[in-house]
Formats: C-alpha cells, sequence, structure tokens
C-alpha cells in the first residue's frame, strides 16, 4: 500500500486527490496539509503545515499554493519521501529550488497533470517541426474566474515546448493589448476568465489560407486527480531525481 500526503487536503483538487485514492487498490491517504485544517471533515488527520505531520508517507501529493514550495520540498528531502509537484505558478527561482531538491529526493513535476494535455505538447512541438517558419502560431488558454496566476502555467509549458522545435526561440508575446505594430517572430499568449471553465488549451498554426488548432479541453478536475494518483504510483521507489509526464508516456 502507498500512503500519500495531500498538501492543500481541503481545497478543491485535495478533496478531488482524496476521492481518487479512495477508490485505488494500492493507494491510501494517511494524512493531509492544509492552513485551514479544520475547514472540513476528512477520513485522515490534517494538520495546518507538514512538518507537524506524524505519518510519515512514501508520496507527498501536492495541489496547495507556491509558498508552501521550501517547506514541502524540505520534508521531503529530510525524510526521503518522493512528491508529485502539481500546484502552478512557480516562478524561475521556485524552479531552480524543485531541480536542486531532485538531486536528494524523487520530484515530479509538470505544469499540468492531464495525460491529454501531455500529449497535446507533444503534437504542437511535432507541428511546429513540421510547418517551420511556415505558420504564425498562437496559444490561447481558458480557465475559470478564481484562477489567479495568467497565463496558465501550462500555456506557459506549452509555448515552451514549441519553441524547443526552434534553433532560434520566438518571443512570447502576452496579448497584444499595448502593441501598435504588426505581428513579429512570436508566439501569442492569450488568457480568458470566466465563469466555471476547468481548463481548455488551443494551439493555432495559422499560415496562408489554412489554419490547424490543436485544443485540449478537461470537463472535470477529476482528471488532474487521478493523473496525480497515477503519478505518484510512478515515483514511487524511483531514484532521487525530476520526473515528468513525459517520463509517464
Amino acid at each position: 500500500m502507498i500512503n500519500i500526503v495531500i498538501c492543500g487536503a481541503n481545497g478543491k483538487m485535495g478533496q478531488f486527490v482524496a476521492q481518487a485514492a479512495s477508490i485505488s487498490d494500492n493507494m491510501k491517504v494517511c494524512c493531509g496539509v492544509d492552513l485551514f485544517a479544520d475547514a472540513k471533515k476528512n477520513e485522515f488527520p490534517v494538520y495546518e503545515r507538514i512538518n507537524m505531520c506524524r505519518e510519515i508517507p512514501d508520496v507527498i501529493i501536492d495541489f496547495s499554493r507556491p509558498d508552501a514550495l521550501d517547506a514541502n520540498l524540505k520534508f521531503a528531502c529530510a525524510n526521503g519521501v518522493a512528491i508529485v509537484i502539481a500546484t502552478t505558478g512557480f516562478t524561475d527561482d521556485d524552479k531552480v529550488k524543485i531541480s536542486e531538491a531532485a538531486k536528494k529526493a524523487p520530484i515530479f513535476f509538470t505544469a499540468n497533470m492531464s495525460l491529454g494535455v501531455s500529449l497535446q505538447m507533444e503534437l504542437a512541438k511535432k507541428a511546429a517541426e513540421f510547418l517551420g517558419e511556415m505558420f504564425d502560431i498562437e496559444i490561447i488558454e481558458k480557465h475559470h474566474n478564481q484562477k489567479v496566476d495568467s497565463p496558465s502555467g501550462t500555456a506557459l509549458a506549452i509555448a515552451e515546448h514549441i519553441n524547443s522545435a526552434f534553433e532560434s526561440p520566438k518571443e512570447f508575446v502576452y496579448g497584444r493589448h499595448s502593441k501598435t505594430e504588426k505581428r513579429g517572430r512570436e508566439i501569442g499568449i492569450h488568457g480568458v476568465r470566466g465563469g466555471t471553465i476547468v481548463g481548455e488549451h488551443t494551439v493555432i498554426f495559422a499560415g496562408t489560407d489554412e489554419v490547424i488548432e490543436i485544443k485540449h479541453s478537461a470537463q472535470s478536475k477529476q482528471v488532474f486527480a487521478y493523473g496525480a494518483i497515477r503519478a505518484a504510483e510512478f515515483l514511487v521507489n524511483k531514484p532521487a531525481g525530476l520526473y515528468g509526464m513525459s517520463d509517464i508516456l
């Protein structure tokens, strides 16, 4: 049995992960971490901070916030625990910390826990390699009105994946409200926030007289929970290192 601790246990994603683990044959939530530890009744203990945990899990699944990163990495490295980082909104400095910690513990880090999004990234990169400079590239991401970071980490990851297909990377342009000039050699990234949209990412390749779109739409947040569970299963007993969806694929 794989014992997991859920960071952000009382949040929406934390609750989805708990549900997904409850129907798994080899996964058990031993405890959770949440700043609002008493906000919900759970079948497992929930602590305000990860260093308060009495249980030592096999894997941490983190759906909390970027400001919990330092404590989570410290706990993982000190106890030899694997960690699945599913939070978004990290800075470049945060990503350096994750890479450094991966020298001491197995870390699974991805911008999006959906297997479908990972496939979308690969398809978009293949399209960029095939189409080259003949097509303009735009990315449109849509999310619910409670999402705080923009553009989404997934949109940025898609753009970076596409850029890896070119010898000379393209500039990222975030919207064009302040640009009064023709389109240059760039990848446009645009964010939409409204309602209860779970997550939608569309990559547009616009050429002369033809347009190709590669689109992924998440119908429920449950897909991210199942992705996190699968990542946790994959990560158990792995040596220290940095892993991602491409390793599962």
